[in-house]
């Protein structure tokens, strides 16, 4: 087992480096030159009110810049997707109030400052391509909708604290000519972003004909801490690149519509490990737990695709679990059910992943053929610090045994988590505390030291 201070140094890089990755490097770099260079410009605007005495000006100005500061040093921490809608959320509303109170337009001088919302508007647009919310889509929205009704009029408010003529006219150049070289830099994002998916799906495509994916393999335990099994995470091994993280290349492989091909490599690979270990006493017992996206399980010939890789691959069945995610659960409850029935009847063990991220309904979870409920890492992680995280924990296991459910603890990364764990009644056990996803070779050669 990994030392405790190992496990969460491990455990926080990773968290770090998932949330980026969601992002080309062009895209993060981009993202900082532009927000220091907002800053930096807030910040002189800011010293050049204070002179003239508009010190609430000066005060808006100071709180651009600090924004500004803030999303950088996120971005610097790897939580660019917080950073952004941070900044976007904060400078919707500065861009508001300085058009709407401050920059007012006049028979001499137009108003500009509402050329920053389509850059707002941009920045928003690409975001919501990597990581899509609800949040993002309002602030895409709410940032279109202000240009143009802003565009479109000489709104004002009520109560306005006009800039002098003079100073909004050497201001409306200098912020024009920046809004629009933001809005080139945004176009310059846009069109690398669209390269880089057309290049990733052919790389994709390229990347299941010459064999670049391989499968790591992360341990499972019981509760004694003993070997049982492992789950399945897919990598993607790019031949100039390296290793390339899933949350890099899912995305766009759902995008392409590649999922399924993936997908049933990872389960045919499975099955051929099990088939294997089915010869080899030391391993004829360990199980495999294989991710299934949405796609894949909704495809209408899923089963039976499943079922000619078992009749390929004899093995026992009850070795293979599939894990699905709550999202399969509120697509069409009727289809999933028989489709799940249809695979517990072979005897595969069917694994609800991520328990309580998403949209779980617990009379539909009572009426389906689960085996096992995973607890997301997201509830274990503060189990030992928060009270409200330890009682959530316990009756997310408590909740499973009621229905007769295996429950997996996801994400265990110290020993007092573990015996946390345990004394609640969770079953089994997976996270850096027991060992981070390894080659196959890697995970054979650690349960023979153990068995040993």
């Amino acid at each position: 087992m990994e030392p405790e201070r190992n496990a969460v140094s491990a455990a926080s890089a990773a968290k770090s480096l998932l949330d980026t990755a969601q992002y080309s490097g062009r895209f993060v770099l981009a993202y900082r030159w532009v927000a220091c260079a907002v800053g930096m410009l807030s910040l002189c605007w800011s010293i050049f009110f204070a002179f003239h005495g508009d010190y609430l000006l000066s005060a808006s100005q100071a709180g651009v810049a600090a924004v500004a500061a803030l999303s950088v040093a996120l971005a610097n921490r790897g939580q660019l997707a917080t950073a952004l809608l941070i900044t976007q959320a904060a400078f919707l509303f500065f861009i508001l109030a300085l058009c709407l109170v401050f920059d007012v337009p006049s028979a001499d001088v137009p108003r500009v400052s509402h050329i920053f919302l389509l850059v707002l508007a941009m920045v928003g647009y690409l975001n919501f391509k990597r990581q899509p919310s609800r949040m993002q889509m309002g602030l895409l929205i709410a940032s279109v909708a202000s240009f143009v009704i802003i565009a479109s009029s000489n709104v004002t408010l009520p109560f306005t604290l006009p800039i002098p003529d003079d100073i909004r006219l050497y201001g409306a150049w200098l912020n024009a000519g920046f809004a629009t070289l933001m809005l080139v830099a945004c176009v310059y994002i846009f069109q690398l972003e669209l390269e880089r998916s057309d290049r990733h799906e052919v790389e994709l495509k390229s990347a299941l004909w010459n064999r670049q994916f391989e499968l790591f393999y992360q341990p499972q335990v019981n509760r004694d801490g003993v070997l049982i099994g492992a789950e399945t995470l897919i990598r993607w091994k790019h031949p100039s690149c390296g290793y390339v993280s899933p949350g890099e290349f899912i995305p766009q492989a759902e995008d392409a519509g590649l999922m399924s091909e993936i997908g049933q490599w990872v389960l045919e690979t499975a099955l051929q490990t099990l088939q294997e270990w089915r010869n080899d006493p030391r391993r004829r017992h360990l199980t495999l737990s294989v991710n299934v996206s949405a796609s894949q399980f909704l495809d209408e010939d899923f089963e039976q695709v499943v079922v000619q890789l078992l009749d390929r691959y004899p093995i026992d069945p009850t070795l293979l679990k599939l894990e699905i995610t709550e999202s399969v659960m509120v697509t069409n409850t009727d289809l999933v059910a028989a489709k799940m029935q249809i695979l517990r009847g072979i005897g595969i063990g069917l694994a609800l992943d991520d328990f309580g991220t998403g949209y779980s309904s617990l009379a539909y979870i009572r009426g389906l053929p689960l085996t096992e409920l995973k607890i997301d890492r997201s509830f274990v992680k503060d189990v030992t610090e928060s009270g409200r995280s330890a009682a959530l924990a316990r009756s997310i296991v408590q909740l499973g045994r009621d229905l007769d459910l295996t429950v997996l603890a996801e994400g265990v990364e110290t020993p007092e988590q573990f015996a946390f764990l345990r004394d609640c009644g969770c079953q089994e056990f997976q996270g850096f505390y027991f060992g981070r996803p390894v080659p196959l070779q890697d995970f054979e050669a650690t349960g023979d030291r153990q068995a040993a």
